[in-house]
């Protein structure tokens, strides 16, 4: 994967340490943007094209291509800013469960960046080279060495960093229009394309080879791309998490509505600018300038999204949502990881080797099975643990202690 970002989701942002009172809406929010990172996440382990600036040569058909369009317009580059935000915002939650429990922060929050690292770090090499963990882990640390920065200062700061992206894109455009370069070499990509595919049929090393092959691609566009765009995200999380903004949803009702018009309005008019550039110029000055327009509206799409939710969560639906996504929600960095080792095995030599074999429309509709299991799963476990199994683990690495296991029966 090379043009194209993928969105990994990240760790749940509450995986670290507990708030004094659960938001079940914001768990519901965090349960909501882990459905549509698997969306994303799924078409890059289905398709060693993906990402290489070409559609798979296998799937042409017209339903084939607009399942891939509209995944590309909704979702991707989206959900990782919902996840950003989120991480932001529980940042300050940690903060507060720090001080709560007489413990410093400092010592808590370096160790459990080092384990997000650790586990990004495995989930890459092993399972999906796309992760983010480590990424959240050392933007974690730049956030740390910030966090007293105003509410204000940091809404700022995070447009700014939109603003000063996207105008890198369309510098970077000019310069390739200015000099008459562009476009791809269709069978280079093509043959790149059926050699990563034949590796990720092949045995465990082969699998992992192709993984590690993969990395720097990957490394240079996290940098370049998602990194600047999380971290403007975090920005923005933590000055909501400062004014407890999403504490109260029914006094920012005429806010989220705003949101959801401008979001929708112009977050969606830049999603089909950026899924039309994929489709015949990648490589070119004008898929450089559909990247500028994605980095200013795929957060305002982002917040659209999470408005609509939030308002649907305050409404007369609302437990019912809630009860449904916040369990999910509450285990996103079990469920995330799960996700990567279950299609792993669907899509790799590990098991079934089922990559380039399988159409966009099966490959959504096997995310959509995998997530209603995830739903039912969570809600299950959680009923009899406090934790996920791997939020249980960060949090002992955490906490530097062994957090109980089992939930205490009422």
């Amino acid at each position: 994967m090379t043009t194209r970002p993928t969105t990994g989701p990240t760790a749940g942002p509450s995986a670290g340490t507990a708030a004094p009172r659960r938001l079940s809406h914001v768990d519901a929010l965090r349960g909501f943007a882990l459905w549509g990172i698997l969306l994303v996440n799924i078409t890059f382990m289905a398709s060693a094209y993906r990402g290489t600036g070409m559609d798979d040569p296998a799937f042409g058909s017209p339903l084939d291509t607009a399942v891939r369009f509209l995944t590309e317009v909704f979702f991707e580059a989206k959900f990782y800013l919902l996840f950003s935000f989120l991480f932001g915002y529980s940042f300050t939650l940690q903060i507060a469960s720090a001080d709560r429990d007489g413990a410093a922060f400092l010592p808590r929050f370096l160790r459990r960046c080092a384990g997000l690292f650790v586990l990004g770090l495995c989930h890459a090499v092993l399972l999906f080279p796309g992760d983010i963990l480590t990424t959240y882990a050392v933007l974690g640390l730049v956030l740390l060495a910030v966090h007293r920065i105003r509410p204000r200062t940091a809404v700022r700061a995070a447009v700014a960093l939109f603003t000063v992206t996207a105008a890198g894109y369309l510098l970077l455009a000019w310069a390739l229009a200015a000099t008459g370069g562009g476009g791809i070499d269709t069978a280079a990509v093509t043959e790149q394309g059926r050699q990563a595919t034949e590796a990720l049929r092949g045995d465990a090393a082969s699998v992992v080879g192709a993984h590690l092959r993969q990395l720097p691609d990957v490394v240079f566009m996290l940098a370049f791309f998602q990194a600047p765009a999380a971290f403007a995200a975090f920005l923005l999380g933590l000055a909501a998490g400062k004014r407890r903004a999403l504490t109260d949803l029914a006094r920012h009702t005429p806010f989220l509505r705003r949101l959801q018009w401008a979001g929708f309005t112009l977050g969606i008019a830049g999603g089909l600018v950026w899924a039309h550039a994929g489709h015949g110029y990648s490589g070119t000055p004008y898929q450089l300038v559909a990247v500028a327009v994605d980095v200013v509206t795929a957060p305002l799409l982002a917040a659209a999204y999470a408005a609509t939710v939030l308002r649907t969560l305050a409404g007369p639906r609302g437990r019912r949502l809630a009860a449904a996504l916040a369990p999910a929600g509450r285990m996103t960095l079990t469920n995330y990881l799960t996700q990567s080792l279950v299609l792993a095995f669907v899509f790799t030599g590990f098991g079934a080797a089922l990559v380039g074999r399988v159409s966009p429309a099966l490959v959504t509709l096997t995310a959509l099975a995998l997530f209603a299991v995830q739903l039912v799963f969570s809600r299950w476990w959680l009923a009899r643990h406090p934790y996920g199994p791997v939020e249980w683990a960060l949090r002992a690495v955490t906490l530097a202690q062994r957090p109980r296991w089992y939930r205490e029966a009422a």
